[in-house]
């Protein structure tokens, strides 16, 4: 079996480091930071991308909403239809 030595150097590198990162306390509790940091950045990013104000409550009085939503129904059923047919 061929072992890419640019990968076994690679393994071994990150084995080294994480073992030196996670050799003492301090260094654990500034790797768990940085962590919860990144996990709470993206949580927040991910609340700003996604702004769905009324999804599941579309309002009766808006005619061009509901008109697309049906049009967009039928769609799939008229897909459906032709797709048993054959």
């Amino acid at each position: 079996m061929k072992v890419n030595k640019t990968l076994l150097v690679g393994a071994t590198v990150t084995a080294g480091s994480l073992g030196w990162i996670l050799s003492s306390k301090e260094k654990r509790n500034q790797l768990h930071n940085v962590k919860e940091g990144l996990v709470t950045k993206f949580k927040k990013r991910r609340k700003e991308d996604l702004p769905v104000e009324k999804g599941g409550n579309p309002d009766p009085s808006n005619i061009e909403d509901n008109s697309m939503v049906s049009e967009g129904a039928m769609t799939s059923v008229q897909y459906y239809n032709e797709q048993k047919q054959d």
